[in-house]
């Protein structure tokens, strides 16, 4: 399986969050910081 990672800069990370969350997209804390947001979009794609 070919997995996909996107990594997009952002200047508010709380409300980039918020919005991917608003999307129906969820958040795995186990690679998030006070710096990074890890949104997992589908299986495949980070």
């Amino acid at each position: 399986m070919r997995m996909i990672f996107v990594n997009l800069p952002v200047t508010d990370l709380a409300r980039s969050r918020a919005f991917d969350e608003g999307l129906g997209f969820s958040i795995n804390p186990r690679f998030c910081d006070d710096n990074t947001a890890y949104v997992v979009i589908s299986e495949s794609i980070f």
